[in-house]
């Protein structure tokens, strides 16, 4: 790793809502920040960000320009680029990009995201974030009284189910190969109108550009306007492994639904010095959560620097005195 050019109280991993929060709580404190962004928003193909209070529907490319502007505003710097490695250095961490430049921070923050990975059937990918949802709460509004399939697997399945029935009567589960619903799970979603599928989906059909139904292995076809596929969603955590952190698997009962970097309530990892926010470490957070997660940590950072500081004065203090060192 080459030498730093530039230097930091803080460096910010990944410009999303998290990172960007983090980034603005910090310049407002009067803190040197460098955002690095690699482009790669999560949320990127959807129309807009909902259920995110006073920004109800704006896009997230808006949203991230706007937060840019905000960062920048109080001093932050924000840059594009892809973080290639981190490394702890006596005075806090190295942190390189893919042009080999690197930059000392003090103290991380890490919002790298995670990355959604769909079950390999034909057409899901291409109509992701439209046609293709997972999260009700972020689209469910939107297909409303429409007929919605859901093509999940495990407890997920029936989960995911009954919690799309809230916005539409019109839901129906499809099988999923290697798992048999039991007989209370039928019942259940007989009792609240979800109509129950036992051939799996082998491709989702399209017309004029959007999710028209959904072919299953035995030929037939079903009409529906949306899809629903819980993801598995693999956190961006490599670069955390590399200064020693762990990956957890994210479960529901025996079902493995994603993997996350551990943190206490404020963002602290297990390695002093570094934070994360937003999915990296909370698979199922939205936006809003994401932003306010990165402010937290972004105050606690601060907080941080600031005992480190009082401490170091108090030495120097002491010293000039003659008094013993604490």
């Amino acid at each position: 790793m080459n030498e730093p050019t530039r230097s930091f109280e803080a460096v910010v991993v990944g410009g999303g809502a998290a990172g960007l929060a983090g980034a603005l709580t910090l310049a407002r404190a009067r803190r040197s920040v460098l955002v690095i962004d690699g482009g790669q928003p999560r949320n990127a193909p959807a129309q807009g960000v909902h259920a995110y209070l006073g920004s109800e529907g704006t896009s997230p490319a808006d949203l991230l320009a706007r937060g840019r502007a905000e960062v920048t505003s109080y001093g932050g710097v924000v840059e594009q680029g892809q973080v290639v490695g981190l490394k702890r250095t006596e005075g806090g961490f190295a942190v390189e990009r893919e042009d080999g430049s690197v930059v000392a921070a003090q103290r991380l923050l890490v919002t790298t995201g995670l990355v959604d990975e769909l079950p390999d059937i034909p057409g899901l990918a291409e109509h992701w974030g439209t046609g293709v949802l997972h999260c009700p709460y972020c689209h469910g509004w939107e297909v409303r009284d429409r007929p919605v399939g859901v093509v999940a697997s495990g407890p997920v399945a029936v989960h995911a189910s009954l919690l799309w029935r809230q916005w539409t009567e019109k839901v129906t589960l499809f099988a999923h190969p290697g798992r048999t619903l039991g007989s209370l799970e039928r019942e259940k979603l007989a009792a609240r109108g979800i109509t129950v599928v036992d051939s799996p989906v082998e491709a989702v059909l399209s017309e004029e550009g959007g999710v028209s139904g959904v072919r299953t292995v035995d030929g037939s076809v079903v009409a529906v306007d949306a899809v629903v596929v819980p993801t598995f969603m693999r956190s961006r955590s490599q670069l955390l492994v590399d200064l020693g952190l762990e990956v957890s698997e994210q479960k529901m009962g025996e079902h493995v639904m994603g993997t996350y970097v551990a943190a206490d309530a404020t963002g602290a990892t297990a390695v002093p010095g570094v934070w994360v926010a937003g999915n990296v470490t909370s698979v199922s957070e939205q936006v809003i959560g994401s932003a306010a997660a990165g402010n937290k940590a972004g105050a606690m950072i601060n907080a941080d620097l600031v005992m480190a500081e009082a401490e170091r004065a108090l030495e120097r203090a002491r010293a000039e005195q003659g008094a013993p060192a604490l």
